[in-house]
């Protein structure tokens, strides 16, 4: 069935997904006194993303044996998550995390984040701590504000900082995701003075109405100050809405990927075959479906 996701058992040494994320729309309506910003956003999976492995260790070491380009170890989302939970569980046991890296840094597709949430998942069943799903996604909270999506599993309308989630049925869709050459800093971009941070409040009713229909329902507010500060965003949105439409086309998270929703993976192979020749050097983009779950959504513990 179009986007249903492939499920597979976590076992030591298989290779388990982190698929990537986008944005259907993003509003900023707020901000916090601890200078967190409330969103409004859905959240939807395809079917690309990282994939991860682990093998087991029996002297509570944790270890990042892939190098990340920029990324140091101690720092790396995935090493954090894992030790967290090692702490959370008081588990005695280590691992060694390879990771297969594929979704680009600083892209607004949830590349980290949701790496993160397939170590807390798949850990979480390896180490046979059993911790239930709602535990997991508060400590994907401190890791960051996307990861607790990854652990929540399903299409989401979310509140909050992100982390309030309300599962949402979403029509089947395909989406061409288009990496323009830069990598945005997502504390750069809600750091801005320009920032809309005043949006209306609308509900999921408002955005349903507007699910089916050709045009993406609402805006991203972090998209105005992304194209100024970074242009390359700005030419891969005005190159994807000459073909596809500007109703169609958005920029996801903080940036800098942009995606262009379409009716099926044909139109957007196609889509991606028309666009590319007028891409510059250094662009990169993907062709994936959506999903209704994430692939490891029916593995994560329940209350």
């Amino acid at each position: 069935m179009a986007g249903a996701a492939v499920t597979r058992d976590i076992a030591w040494r298989a290779w388990l997904d982190a698929p990537a994320k986008i944005n259907l729309f993003l509003h900023v309506t707020g901000r916090r006194t601890d200078g967190y910003h409330l969103l409004q956003t859905v959240f939807r999976f395809v079917d690309h993303g990282d994939r991860l492995r682990f093998t087991p260790r029996a002297d509570g070491i944790v270890r990042r044996t892939t190098e990340v380009p920029g990324v140091a170890e101690q720092d790396d989302l995935v090493v954090r998550a894992a030790r967290l939970l090692q702490r959370e569980g008081n588990c005695p046991l280590g691992v060694d995390i390879e990771l297969d890296k594929r979704l680009p840094m600083g892209g607004g597709v949830g590349g980290g984040s949701s790496d993160a949430a397939t170590v807390l998942i798949a850990l979480n069943r390896l180490w046979g701590l059993h911790l239930p799903r709602e535990r997991l996604q508060a400590l994907g909270l401190s890791l960051g504000a996307d990861v607790p999506v990854f652990v929540f599993g399903r299409s989401a309308f979310a509140d909050g900082v992100g982390e309030v989630l309300q599962p949402l049925e979403l029509p089947p869709a395909a989406y061409l995701v288009v990496a323009p050459g830069v990598s945005v800093p997502t504390p750069r971009i809600f750091a801005d003075p320009e920032l809309t941070r005043n949006s209306e409040v609308c509900t999921i009713a408002d955005f349903s109405a507007a699910a089916h229909g050709a045009a993406l329902f609402g805006r991203n507010d972090l998209e105005a100050v992304a194209i100024r500060l970074y242009p390359e965003v700005g030419h891969a949105i005005a190159l994807l809405s000459a073909l596809a439409g500007p109703g169609a086309v958005r920029m996801s998270g903080s940036g800098a990927c942009v995606f262009a929703q379409c009716a099926d993976l044909q139109a957007a192979q196609d889509l991606m075959k028309v666009s590319s020749a007028s891409w510059p050097a250094g662009w990169r983009g993907f062709v994936a479906q959506g999903l209704d779950e994430h692939p490891l959504y029916r593995m994560t513990a329940q209350v």
